[in-house]
């Protein structure tokens, strides 16, 4: 290109002789260095101007999108932790079984008999995020003492399951509380049954009663809205500092990508979406101090009710935290009354009274291997470890060695 551009000048001077044959110029005599130095000083720079504003433009979006692909291989697989406990250990009987799902998985679960295993309503529960069926015992616990039969599942990636090779998403949460509804619900004790769910596990149940009409009720504890604001909020438990015009849109990019090898849409994993389609009593909890989840989406959730035309009834417990509501007398009493009313069987006075007469407390991990927002150092800390993600991947030695130390203790306590 350099020759091309900067002849010397006897070339030029040569083609313009007359008579200088089918070698000299063939319009008006102009030399050659003169056609293509307009070619240089226009053409050729407007081009590369272009090529460059280009790239610029699609850096954002480039950067972006590796963000949330790295995002999704970090954040998409809990930490494993195994069941500690068994109802067993609350003084309740119990029969360990498998809940199938419809992409043939079969998850384990504790079905927990009430009133001496006659026939009755019954609940399925369903944990959240990096939880267990264990985790969510002292639900049982007050609603089996207020007559329910109870069901409580390890959702896949979760508990004593496999770790998936893909990301778990609301999804995968939905599908899997639909199959521990119709485990619960082909059970010859149950004549009605509903579904309680926790966080991730309370847009599990959104989602399966959305899809199931049979679903008796739902109760929705401490859930997120929709994967937009969920990603957000992971953003800033992270503490990844993100201006929110920044975040919001990258959030927006990040869940799609999230979603899609799973080949789920945001729309069919969104709570606020499915919540529109239910047409059975819903009661929302949520503490004020949830710092997890804040308290701004169960009100986002409470407004598509009420403009549905189904409107929830909505408990919002004052200095409540994202887990542990069941802790309040108010969460086990009005939650074991409102499902006394929807699905019958039991009189609501006498279920909310057994059940605030429950001391349900949470249960002290035995062994606790560390979440992924723990492992997290936070700040530009963990922007450098998204930004290279194959120094700094998810695979963590220390968290190996807690997650083998905690299906150790599993086995010893399964037998």
């Amino acid at each position: 290109m350099g020759i091309a551009l900067h002849h010397d000048p006897m070339i030029s001077a040569a083609h313009g002789k007359p008579g200088g044959g089918s070698c000299g110029p063939r319009s008006g005599g102009r030399p050659l260095d003169t056609v293509t130095a307009g070619l240089s000083d226009s053409v050729v720079p407007s081009i590369r101007r272009a090529g460059i504003l280009a790239a610029l433009a699609a850096a954002p979006f480039a950067l972006a999108y590796r963000f949330a692909v790295i995002y999704r291989v970090r954040a998409g697989h809990p930490t494993p932790r195994p069941p500690q406990r068994t109802p067993a250990d609350l003084g309740m009987a119990y029969e360990t079984l498998e809940a199938p799902t419809e992409d043939g998985l079969r998850l384990p679960a504790w079905f927990v008999p009430a009133a001496g295993g006659r026939a009755g309503p019954g609940v399925a529960i369903v944990h959240g995020w990096e939880s267990a069926r264990d985790r969510l015992l002292p639900i049982v616990q007050f609603l089996h003492a207020a007559g329910f039969h109870c069901l409580a599942v390890d959702v896949r990636g979760h508990g004593a399951n496999a770790r998936e090779t893909l990301p778990i998403t609301a999804g995968e949460f939905g599908s899997d509380a639909l199959a521990a509804w119709a485990a619960l619900d082909a059970r010859p004790e149950v004549t009605r049954s509903a579904l309680l769910g926790h966080s991730m596990g309370a847009i599990g149940a959104i989602l399966a009663a959305a899809n199931e009409p049979r679903v008796g009720a739902v109760v929705v504890t401490s859930s997120p809205a929709d994967p937009w604001r969920l990603t957000r909020q992971t953003f800033r438990l992270a503490r990844l500092p993100f201006p929110d015009v920044i975040a919001y849109p990258l959030a927006w990019l990040t869940s799609r990508v999230y979603v899609r090898p799973r080949g789920h849409g945001i729309v069919r994993t969104s709570a606020t979406e499915a919540l529109r389609r239910i047409r059975v009593p819903i009661l929302l909890v949520h503490g004020t101090e949830d710092t997890v989840i804040p308290v701004t989406h169960l009100r986002r959730l409470e407004r598509v009710t009420t403009g549905s035309g189904e409107p929830a009834e909505v408990l919002e417990i004052a200095g409540g935290q994202h887990s542990w509501l069941y802790e309040f007398p108010i969460y086990r009493r009005t939650v074991a009354a409102f499902l006394a009313r929807s699905l019958g069987g039991i009189d609501p006075e006498i279920a909310a009274a057994r059940a605030e007469a429950v001391d349900a407390r949470r249960l002290p991990d035995l062994v606790r291997p560390p979440t992924q927002i723990e492992l997290e150092p936070g700040g530009f800390r963990s922007l450098v470890r998204i930004a290279t993600p194959l120094r700094h991947g998810a695979a963590d030695p220390h968290g190996a060695a807690d997650a083998a130390t905690v299906a150790s203790r599993a086995r010893e306590l399964a037998g």
